[in-house]
């Protein structure tokens, strides 16, 4: 056995990571809860009330995925240096990530401007406009805070400390689903205002979420060695280019997972209702699934970085082995829940027998997949962690686009398989994406680790 995975340093390694991720899972579930809190109020105020939040909603977060990626950069290079022991230097570099953040957090403002005058040359119901229109022009004045919030989470994150990301997380669906639900329905004295006031609420949630974030850094006595607010500092553009320089390649593979489910979504959608929905339950659970290998994921950033920066080779491979080791584990419960369970995970659903069939069918599909999804999601993640951005983001646009979609629009769409064809080309894109990503890590940590050993 190596060195990278002799016990009890690598048991030991299992752990820290499980500790580091659990509160990481729970605070992106605490995220997929919003989108489920933001529906069901939506949907039982109207039906059109929900496609415009629907619609909101993913016009709101694909784009929003090039910013969060970008920013989760700091993650590893906080890592590294806490690793390194060269903290003195943490404080600066947070303050022109928060610079960073505030400029994308713009970005997002001016684009959900623009956008909802578009709306109906993309095909939009001329019904659902209006709410979609509501509802974006409300929640773009969270964009700066949402951008903010992430910057100040990745730092915390960076430093071995993830409980902030849960409660934080949870105490928002606490203001979220109260104000939503007012704000919609108009209760308490306020008009109705249906998908506006859903985009209110979040608008009001994202600042309530970096406030208090900003607060707890400022005042905790477990960061004031870092010194992140002693001082005003203005923009400094080589520490803002860096930060973009290794950021941007990974807001560009987010975006490219994620658009490449969105698209798949649109193009399922073509098929008819019934196909749309059973698309939709199963996607649903799946990305449900994903959540915990992304907690995981960004935890194995998080060891490997402090390896990196410790100068620790043999660190940096047993921090990736242990991820492995976690998510065979998780995926493997992930894949026989859907395997033996997905006739009674779609009955939660729906009662149409005709849906239920399909999203059965297709629940079968994402157990297939459950084993390259958290392998190429870890790899990933781990590659952050060593600052190796830019490859992993061709790898994501060969294996998303050049492989799973042509393949999955070709069976799905061009031979008439449907969504079952459609699923192949997911399957086909992530294991390919998880292959790629796997041999990149390996020659990426043995090159670090040789550089380290010389």
């Amino acid at each position: 056995m190596s060195t990278a995975t002799s016990t009890p340093r690598f048991s030991k390694e299992v752990g820290a990571t499980g500790l580091l991720a659990l509160p990481l899972v729970l605070g992106h579930v605490s995220t997929g809860l919003i989108s489920f809190v933001d529906n069901v109020i939506a949907g039982h105020h109207a039906t059109a009330t929900l496609a415009a939040v629907t619609i909101g909603t993913a016009l709101l977060w694909l784009p929003m995925l090039i910013p969060i990626g970008t920013l989760i950069s700091l993650t590893a290079s906080v890592s590294q240096l806490h690793g390194a022991g060269r903290e003195r230097e943490i404080g600066p570099l947070f303050r022109q990530a928060l610079w960073l953040a505030l400029g994308l957090g713009l970005i997002m403002f001016t684009f959900l401007t623009v956008v909802p005058p578009l709306l109906p040359a993309f095909g939009i119901a001329p019904d659902i406009v209006p709410g979609a229109t509501a509802f974006l022009h409300a929640v773009r004045w969270g964009g700066p805070a949402l951008t903010l919030y992430f910057c100040m989470r990745y730092l915390s994150e960076g430093m071995h400390w993830t409980l902030p990301t849960m409660l934080l997380g949870f105490g928002g669906l606490l203001v979220l689903a109260p104000m939503g639900y007012v704000l919609a329905n108009g209760k308490l004295g306020f008009p109705e205002m249906g998908a506006e006031g859903l985009g209110i609420a979040s608008a009001v949630m994202m600042w309530l979420q970096a406030i208090a974030f900003a607060t707890y850094l400022w005042f905790t006595k477990r960061f004031a060695h870092l010194q992140l607010f002693s001082h005003f500092e203005g923009p400094r553009w080589k520490a803002i280019w860096e930060l973009l320089r290794t950021g941007l390649p990974i807001g560009i593979t987010v975006l490219m997972e994620g658009g490449l489910f969105i698209v798949t979504a649109l193009l399922i959608g073509r098929l008819g209702a019934n196909e749309a929905a059973a698309h939709q339950i199963a996607i649903n659970v799946a990305q449900l699934c994903f959540m915990i290998p992304m907690g995981v994921a960004e935890a194995t950033t998080v060891r490997v970085g402090h390896a990196v920066g410790r100068g620790d080779g043999f660190g940096v491979r047993r921090a990736a082995w242990a991820g492995y080791a976690i998510i065979m584990g998780t995926q493997t419960l992930s894949a026989a829940v859907l395997l033996f369970g997905h006739d009674a995970i779609v009955g939660v659903y729906t009662n149409d027998l005709a849906v239920a069939g399909l999203a059965s069918t297709l629940l079968l599909y994402a157990a297939t997949f459950q084993f390259p999804d958290g392998i190429q999601v870890l790899s990933a993640g781990a590659l952050r962690g060593l600052k190796d951005t830019r490859v992993p983001m061709f790898i994501a646009m060969f294996a998303y686009w050049g492989l799973g979609m042509p393949l999955g629009a070709g069976l799905g769409l061009g031979l008439g398989m449907g969504p079952q064809g459609m699923w192949i080309g997911l399957i086909v894109g992530l294991t390919a994406a998880a292959i790629l990503m796997g041999w990149r890590l390996r020659r990426s940590s043995l090159r670090i680790g040789q550089s380290m050993l010389s």
